[in-house]
């Protein structure tokens, strides 16, 4: 599934070739999770003022309303001149004078809906329960300790959940949890304030460096440039089961949490 770094590099890869763009058309494909909640050709002439992302949501912005898109767990997006003809699993086509943005995904878990503002019901329905940016200025360690002390589920669990900081998906809370020297399974209240610190400068520290390295192309990822990521090739933990810790050389563990694969050092993350 993509994660936040993979939708932040998708929204870097076509946001200003496509800010100022006029729609020219909207094809939609077979129905997605969610209804677009008007008429396609509704979107004719509307102009694109930018994209902006909130969690995993891309919010491309236009003169009148917004389009906020979900990739699911196995979709795309590709931005170019010209696309060639829609196939089974191309489910949206927003043709515009810069270019044609297309919406690719296997599995059709992903979304894309119209609401009228960022504050609508239609919007908040999706992105009122997202918690605190992580990249962002109001990721405050203090705050983030104070959400940490009331959940007494394992701290991997509540990363997970999004409602404390968003879209530190699995992939990025194994990473970051091992680069605290937290074991995922300790209660998220029973952190003390220095671990939290450290945990809090692991998660926008791998975090980051995901976005730099292009996100993490473990299947089928590309940005909307149809290019790949590279972070998978310098994880710690994710997907190391058995290998030796870079840092200590002990075979990391897998565990299942949440029917989630959690992936940690047993020495280097001993509490």
């Amino acid at each position: 599934m993509p994660e936040l770094p993979e939708v932040e590099v998708t929204r870097q890869s076509f946001a200003n070739r496509i800010a100022g763009a006029r729609v020219l058309a909207l094809h939609m494909g077979k129905p997605l999770r969610w209804p677009l909640g008007l008429a396609p050709d509704a979107l004719v002439g509307r102009s694109v003022l930018g994209v902006r992302r909130r969690g995993k949501y891309l919010l491309i912005d236009l003169d009148e309303g917004l389009l906020l898109v979900h990739l699911g767990m196995s979709g795309s997006l590709n931005f170019a001149p010209v696309q060639a003809a829609r196939g089974p699993h191309d489910h949206m086509d927003l043709d515009t004078t810069h270019g044609v943005l297309r919406l690719h995904d296997p599995r059709r878990f992903g979304a894309v809906v119209w609401a009228p503002s960022e504050h609508s019901p239609q919007a908040q329905k999706l992105l009122g329960h997202l918690g605190v940016e992580p990249l962002g200025n109001d990721f405050d360690v203090k705050v983030f300790r104070a959400e940490l002390l009331r959940k007494n589920a394992p701290i991997k669990q509540v990363l997970l959940a999004g409602q404390v900081v968003v879209g530190v998906g699995n992939i990025y809370a194994s990473e970051a949890l091992f680069l605290a020297g937290i074991r995922p399974t300790v209660k998220a209240s029973k952190l003390s304030a220095p671990r939290v610190a450290k945990l809090h400068a692991a998660i926008r520290d791998v975090l980051a460096r995901a976005v730099a390295k292009g996100g993490s192309s473990l299947r089928d990822f590309v940005s909307a440039e149809g290019k790949n990521g590279y972070f998978q090739m310098e994880a710690a933990v994710y997907g190391r089961t058995g290998q030796a810790c870079r840092s200590c050389a002990t075979p990391i563990k897998q565990i299942m949490q949440g029917q989630r694969s959690t992936f940690f050092c047993p020495v280097c993350q001993k509490y």
